[in-house]
Formats: structure tokens, sequence, C-alpha cells
């Protein structure tokens, strides 16, 4: 049954007439029983560490929708919160963490092999998942990729421009570089307890990418991708990976070679028909419809959703949105956008 899974079809370069689809957060806010399960756990992290809660809201969307993918419902702050760092959320605000910014700070971090103790109700979500959903569904896990990681760990938050990470890249490299190495080999071990655990694919999502220059993308972007795939090939044979450096721009084609990856990401800042021409032609693609559609919908959703498909229609493609469903939007979008890719 495994490979009949349209998903795996598509990320082993199959072109599919119909691709497969799954959407970036599809266990959401947007949705009221997300809300209702949120609201049970008390508050997001405790939603994060509860098995049985955190595998209900991964399900909600595919009953609802069915989906091809389920994504592990988890958050990619979890790995440095495993690593040692203090990580708590601040309502309307998003996360904080406890900051790593000195080789001090570096040296108090927990070793790679002691993040399993803080994560292991993660790896009982994907137990449970895998039993429980439908056998045509794919459970997709994730992390974080480094660079997106760290810029979190130097801050202690989200930033627009993840200055505090170049400047600390800029000033003492080596810390930043001990920071980086840290990450990748916890995410290595981390998704490869994942696979253990039932995840079919994984996904890497360096979602601040974009913000890396020059030699600076290919070093602490691709390369850290490029060291965890082959590390979970070798210990995974056949493991389908997913890179999703947003906000590549010119820079996607060459990504599938660069990292290893079975499939690239794509965000909505590039057009489908060049990518279709200029990364498609090194493997599956995934994206990119703009999450904005899922709040404005209408005909202008039908209408980009039928061009990102004949863009995409000649290739391995499996749909999603550039970027995340946003809180805002409205749960029969999604449905519109499913039956149009669906329906034609």
């Amino acid at each position: 049954m495994t490979q009949q899974k349209t998903i795996l079809r598509a990320l082993a370069g199959e072109t599919l007439d119909t691709p497969p689809i799954w959407m970036m957060r599809q266990a959401g806010r947007y949705l009221p029983e997300y809300k209702a399960t949120r609201a049970q756990a008390g508050d997001f992290l405790s939603l994060c560490y509860n098995p049985e809660l955190a595998a209900e809201v991964t399900l909600q969307p595919i009953r609802r929708y069915g989906f091809d993918a389920a994504i592990l419902f988890a958050d990619i702050l979890l790995l440095p919160q495993a690593l040692g760092a203090d990580l708590w959320f601040v309502t309307g605000e998003g996360p904080r963490l406890s900051t790593i910014t000195s080789a001090d700070e570096l040296a108090q971090l927990k070793p790679v092999e002691a993040i399993h103790d803080t994560l292991n109700p993660v790896y009982e979500t994907v137990k449970i998942l895998s039993q429980e959903l439908p056998k045509e569904t794919t459970l997709i896990g994730f992390a974080g990729a480094p660079w997106t990681v760290a810029t979190y760990m130097i801050a202690g938050q989200g930033t627009p421009d993840q200055g505090p990470a170049h400047a600390l890249k800029a000033e003492n490299r080596a810390v930043f570089q001990g920071i980086m190495h840290r990450i990748t080999e916890g995410t290595i071990a981390y998704l490869s307890k994942q696979i253990e655990a039932g995840a079919e694919v994984v996904k890497l999502f360096d979602s601040w990418a974009g913000s890396l220059q020059g030699e600076d993308f290919t070093e602490f972007s691709i390369k850290p991708m490029q060291r965890i795939t082959a590390a979970l090939k070798e210990k995974h044979p056949g493991i389908p990976v997913i890179a999703f450096p947003r906000g590549a721009g010119e820079r996607y084609p060459g990504v599938h070679a660069a990292t290893g990856a079975d499939c690239v990401a794509v965000d909505d800042g590039i057009d489908a028909a060049w990518a279709a021409e200029h990364v498609q032609v090194d493997g599956c693609v995934q994206g990119n419809l703009k999450s904005s559609h899922m709040v404005t919908g209408g005909q202008d959703l039908v209408t980009e959703t039928r061009r990102i498909c004949d863009a995409f229609s000649k290739g391995p493609h499996i749909f999603n949105l550039g970027h995340g469903i946003t809180p805002d939007a409205n749960p029969d979008n999604v449905q519109l956008m499913i039956d149009t890719v669906r329906g034609g």
C-alpha cells in the first residue's frame, strides 16, 4: 500500500494526472475544532507535548478535507527546548527563548543524546498517527532547518530581519558555527526518531533562508540541509526528504542536487511557470499558492489554483501553499481549493 500513496509516488518522481495535496499549518487556528482542542490542552506547549491531543489536531484536517498527507503537529522550537533553552509563548506575540550568544551559553546546552527525554511525547504522537491515519494518507514528520532555528535561539524570538543571528555570525563565527552544529546534529537525531516512530516523509523548514546572502546561503542553509538529508538517508534508506529554503528566489534552481532532497518546496515569491522550467526539471516540486487566497477565496482562488496546476502538470508536483495558512483563513476556501485541484 505504501507505494500506492500519491505523495510518495510524486516524491519518487512520478507525474500524476491530479497532484496530491496537503497544506502547511493545515492543523491550526483557522479550524474551530483545533481551537476547541487547544483550549482543552490549556496552552500551546501542553498541546504539543500531549500525544493524544496532538494526534487529534493532526487528524482533524484529514477528517474534514481528506488531504493526501498529514503533517505531525509540533513546533520547530521544541528542539532548542530539548537542547536546554527555556521556551515559552506570549499570548498574541509568539514564542520566547532564553538566548544563546556566548561560548559559555553554548557549553551549557545539553548533548544531542539527551534530547529524547524531552521529545519522547512527539514520537508517541507519531506512533499514534501511524496507526490512526487512513491507509492512503502519508504521514510527514518535520523539523526547522538549522539556520532558522538558530535565528530564534540567538535572538530569543522571531525578528523581522534575523539581525541578531547575522550579527553573531559576523562577530563570533566560532560560537555561531557551534550553535549551528549542535542544531544540525540534534535535527538528525530528532528526525531519525520520527522516522522510526512511523513518519514516511520528513520536511526541513528553512523559513528564513532568504535573508542569507552570497556564500552564507550555501554555507548555512544548503549545507546543513544536505548534511541532515545525507545522514537520514544513510540511516533510513529510501526516506523521502522535502527541503524548503523559503525566500530563495532565483537561487531555487539546483537545490535538489545541492541538498539531496527528493522535493523542493517553493514559496509564492516565484512564478510557477518559471519554477517548472528551472526547478521542477530536477525533481518533484511542492507549492506555491499564496496563502492570502485562503482568506479571500472566490474566482481568483480558482483561477490561480488552476494556473499553478497547469504550470506544474508536466512533472512531479505536490500542491501546497507558498507558506502556512493564516488564522484568518476561511475553512470553506480550503475546500474550494481542494475541489479545484481535484476537479479541474
